[in-house]
């Protein structure tokens, strides 16, 4: 009896197939294993024949794919910096020294030499104490400025940029220049978060030492005397709004520009302004800046700011001089006194008779004034020491023209007109406002002539009509002025406050304001030196006043910080044509012929004649510069601004004073 075989289960089944699986999972696995060990012993078999086969022919060069793995890696370990990692792999597989090789660590080093050279404080001093005085500044420099510029424009002042910049370089992210001008920063990306070092520091004291030192001889540039002349020189410098070509803030852009990072340039520059301070605490003089002379309104206003600082010193000085002469004039007059022996001329002592007869001491005298005597006393003249205006750089021009528009007020004026009269008043005991009026504005008095034929009476006129009219501000100042010498009234302007205002704002200028200031002022003299050289040059002389033409028409514009790049680019053709013209021409002459060709000079100038086309354009409707808007059309703010110029602010002005006097 045959028995039948039960169907199998689902459990069996599924028991089955799991088994199998298994399996076969387990047979991949084991060939998987086997491959590693494979792979792991051919690579033990490769560094044993590598060791046998130590010395290579000197051309030999593997072809496995692991070889180009160890090359990516040796490029990016040079390009982060990783120079123990370099000689690792060096010694573990020297055989990939191949002569390509070699020839780039080479140049590497050469470069990282270079940039460590330009980067040292020491070297920078000596290369800028052997500066030629015939060299125009590098144009390697002026694109530092530049993009310092763009650097300094993410920061509001000089002490937030320094803040910004130590944990993070902004220049890296800048994009619109070109390569070279950014890469000019980012060399001492290191140094940049560091600033100097602490060995540096005598080495910055000794450059502060000779850029304040006026006999040393720093930076020094022939400049020819036609340019140098005061009818010449502006018209380039001026134009832009820079500082003049020999002056301090030419020498101290040269001086930052050179440092290779933005942190140091403005480390130097907080140096610089402690050691204006220095020279102000210690009555000491800026070179290179003139010493007495009012602020130029067409230069730039760092270079304004530092004449005020000169021009407030030379004003102390004479201050202190007229308080001891008066004081001197009252000792002797108090002695003069106690001897009873007055007369109307006692030594240096000078006295006015008055209608009764009495001799009244006159003070604070500067000269006797021709052919002008007091019309009830007969006396003599007399011009007084009176207080000086204020002064007035640009900024402070428009921010009082703002408030006299707004308000009406005229104070400052007044002020003025105040003081001289009681100045006037101590030098001419009895006078009255005709005196006064005829010494300081001449225009509001006629005189009648004597119709009586009588010589020994005294010539009579009368008044302008404004000055008769009913409540003339004159009459009412004149009322209330009192007989006191200059040295004795209040001040209208106060130097040590003026200078102080200076310092504090220089301490924390914006960034971007001095660096455009800085870059303009050096731009300036390069193009000032270079111009006697190529406007001979028939060759060059047009290609360089184009050049020239198109930086005064940026500069001018309202947004020439946008240009800084075509800017730099000129000035490095300008250079060029300068130390090169051989090559300029045949660059020139090469790039008619064939404009596809990929020489860095012929780019150059294939890129300029599309930025001169565009400012031909653009020269049709650019804003006319400010010597061309007064020259055609009258100015509110110029006529305003003339009330400031000279002594008599809004009311006119008194003769001026005689040369070669001396003071009473």
């Amino acid at each position: 009896m045959i028995m039948e075989t039960a169907p199998p289960s689902l459990v069996s089944k599924a028991r089955t197939a799991f088994n199998s699986a298994a399996a076969k999972a387990e047979r991949v696995f084991t060939d998987l294993k086997s491959d590693r060990e494979e792979e792991k012993q051919s690579t033990r078999n490769e560094n044993d024949s590598k060791e046998e086969n130590e010395v290579k022919p000197q051309g030999w060069r593997t072809a496995h794919i692991r070889k180009k793995q160890d090359w990516q890696n040796k490029l990016k370990y040079l390009r982060i910096g990783r120079k123990e990692v370099e000689d690792q792999d060096k010694v573990e597989d020297s055989a990939m020294a191949a002569p390509f090789y070699d020839e780039n660590l080479i140049i590497l080093k050469a470069k990282q030499e270079q940039e460590a050279k330009a980067s040292d404080v020491g070297c920078l001093v000596e290369s800028l104490n052997a500066v030629d005085a015939n060299s125009i500044p590098p144009a390697s420099i002026v694109k530092q400025l530049a993009a310092a510029i763009e650097a300094g424009k993410r920061a509001k002042t000089v002490k937030d940029f320094v803040a910004s910049s130590g944990s993070s370089s902004p220049v890296r992210e800048r994009g619109g220049l070109s390569l070279s001008a950014v890469k000019s920063l980012v060399l001492g990306e290191k140094e940049d978060k560091l600033g100097f070092d602490s060995g540096d520091e005598e080495k910055l004291v000794s450059l502060i030492n000779a850029l304040f030192n006026v006999d040393s001889g720093f930076l020094s540039r022939t400049i020819v005397s036609d340019l140098e002349s005061p009818t010449n020189r502006p018209s380039f410098a001026k134009d832009l709004h820079a500082a003049p070509p020999s002056s301090f803030v030419v020498k101290l852009a040269e001086v930052i520009g050179s440092f290779t990072t933005p942190r140091r340039m403005t480390l130097f520059w907080c140096k610089v302004v402690d050691e204006l301070r220095r020279c102000w605490n210690e009555e000491k003089h800026i070179p290179w800046i003139p010493l007495d002379n009012n602020p130029d309104l067409k230069s730039c206003l760092l270079h304004q700011w530092l004449q005020v600082i000169n021009c407030c010193l030379a004003r102390k000085a004479r201050s202190i001089a007229a308080s001891e002469a008066l004081d001197a004039v009252m000792r002797q007059a108090s002695s003069a006194n106690e001897e009873s022996d007055v007369s109307e001329a006692t030594g240096s002592l000078l006295y006015a008779k008055s209608n009764s007869g009495e001799l009244i001491l006159r003070l604070g005298v500067y000269h006797q004034v021709e052919n002008l005597t007091m019309l009830e006393t007969g006396e003599p003249v007399y011009a007084p020491i009176t207080q000086e205006g204020p002064l007035l750089t640009e900024d402070l021009i428009r921010e009082t023209e703002e408030l006299v528009l707004r308000t009406g007020s005229m104070g400052a004026g007044c002020s003025q007109l105040l003081s001289d009269m009681q100045a006037f008043k101590a030098a001419n005991p009895g006078c009255i406002l005709e005196d006064f009026v005829r010494w300081h504005s001449p225009p509001d008095w006629t005189e009648n002539g004597n119709l009586s034929g009588d010589d020994s009476s005294p010539v009579r006129g009368q008044l302008s009509t404004r000055m008769q009219k009913e409540g003339n501000l004159w009459r009412e100042l004149w009322e209330t002025a009192k007989p006191l010498p200059a040295v004795k009234q209040a001040p209208l302007f106060d130097e040590d406050l003026a200078v102080e205002g200076i310092l504090y704002y220089l301490e924390d200028i914006p960034a971007a304001e001095l660096f455009e200031q800085l870059f303009t002022s050096l731009l300036s003299l390069g193009f000032v030196m270079v111009e006697p050289v190529l406007a001979t040059n028939d060759d060059l002389s047009k290609l360089f006043f184009e050049c020239k033409d198109y930086v005064v028409a940026i500069c001018q514009g309202g947004a020439w910080t946008d240009k800084l790049d075509d800017l730099c680019q000129v000035y490095e053709t300008v250079e060029t044509m300068l130390l090169r013209p051989e090559e300029v021409l045949r660059s020139m002459k090469q790039t008619e012929d064939s404009p596809s060709s990929g020489s860095e000079t012929k780019r150059r100038f294939k890129r300029l004649g599309f930025i001169f086309r565009g400012s031909k354009e653009r020269k049709q409707t650019r804003v006319p510069s400010e010597t061309e808007q007064k020259s055609t059309e009258p100015s509110p703010r110029q006529s305003f601004s003339s009330l400031f110029d000279g002594k008599s602010s809004l009311f006119a002005k008194r003769p001026p004073r005689p040369e070669n006097v001396t003071l009473v």
